[in-house]
């Protein structure tokens, strides 16, 4: 049986993106897991995401009888958190100062278990370049890259880029999401307007090989042996652009789950993407987008996400639907996976 538990309304400061008072009903299932926190917003470029994010979360919590509250780290304490009696926290923070590993890192300090990837491998998913690494030296398949240190580079270096990897190229960020600052290079003469606008987003540039073919993302869901891969998404976008506009904001992006994949391809797709989410430590959960070489069918990795979109145009929870698994069920099985790191790589 349910039982009402009152508030005062969301805590000074945090403006509750459902609208009202925060007042809900609290069930049994809510209960078990005490006063949470659906941490949203937050301080990087992709901040309007993480608010999408975070309101679609905290509706499907409160659905299932969570006493769940918006919080936004870029306009509140984190010690709020501790001293307001939060039980748990749900990470819908996407991008850096939220992804990172900074708000984990406070998280365990404060000792509030939380949703998602650990300190550690939260920093190194961010890093697509770190990422690389490991995967390379796991014998995990991405694309051939070069690095533009930020402020460590000059023309010369720019228009090099090309001789090495071909063209198209891709230049992007190497620490954002969201596919913000990303530029499809076609020529020699876009090198240059391509990395000034990745630098916009003052990080180190990322050049990458670019693996024409079929688009595809691939969700992890649980951790270590217990983590399974759920159904792969291809993603077809208007002229092959799947850029911030598209993957949030408009409805001609086709995703297509079933995934369409000849036989055996989304099976193996599941056991790389796999792989490549717990050689990186991961846990909880997290997606991992690949393009399929469309001579050879050889997938590649392009980067992980560990702390993925849940708003209406995301994948994650298109995957999981696929699979049996609403939305909010969803929610309330990330949430159940809260934790604290338990060993070093946790």
């Amino acid at each position: 049986m349910s039982k009402d538990v009152s508030a005062a309304g969301p805590p000074q400061g945090t403006r509750d993106p459902l609208g009202g008072s925060a007042v809900h009903a609290v069930t049994s299932v809510g209960a078990m897991f005490g006063k949470v926190a659906v941490l949203m917003g937050g301080a990087s470029a992709e901040r309007e995401v993480s608010l999408m994010s975070g309101a679609g979360v905290l509706k499907a919590l409160r659905a299932k009888g969570v006493d769940a509250h918006a919080f936004d780290p870029a306009e509140r304490d984190l010690g709020d958190l501790k001293r307001e009696g939060f039980a748990r926290c749900f990470i819908a923070l996407h991008g850096r100062l939220g992804e990172d590993g900074t708000v984990q890192g406070a998280l365990e300090l404060l000792g509030i278990p939380y949703t998602g990837s650990g300190v550690m491998a939260s920093s190194i998913s961010m890093d697509k370049v770190m990422t690389k690494r490991i995967w390379l030296a796991e014998g995990i398949p991405t694309p051939r890259y070069q690095l533009l240190r930020r402020g460590a580079f000059d023309r010369r270096q720019i228009m090099e880029v090309p001789d090495v990897l071909g063209l198209p190229v891709i230049v992007k960020p190497a620490c954002e999401g969201s596919s913000l600052g990303v530029t499809k290079v076609m020529g020699y003469s876009g090198m240059a307007a391509a990395v000034d606008a990745a630098s916009q987003l003052k990080d180190d540039i990322l050049c990458e090989e670019c693996i024409e073919g079929d688009e595809v993302t691939c969700p992890v869901l649980g951790s270590g042996d217990q983590a399974r891969a759920l159904p792969v998404i291809r993603i077809v976008a208007p002229e092959g652009k799947y850029d911030y506009e598209n993957k949030y904001f408009t409805d001609t992006t086709q995703y297509l789950v079933p995934s369409g994949l000849p036989a055996g391809e989304e099976e193996a797709i599941q056991a790389l993407v796999l792989k490549a989410y717990q050689v990186l430590g991961c846990r909880g959960w997290g997606r991992v987008d690949v393009m399929i070489d469309a001579h050879t069918r050889k997938p590649y990795l392009l980067e992980i996400n560990t702390s993925p979109g849940m708003t209406s145009h995301s994948l994650v929870p298109m995957s999981a639907k696929a699979a049996g698994i609403s939305y909010e069920d969803l929610c309330v099985q990330l949430l159940q996976g809260a934790s604290l790191a338990t060993g070093a790589f946790a």
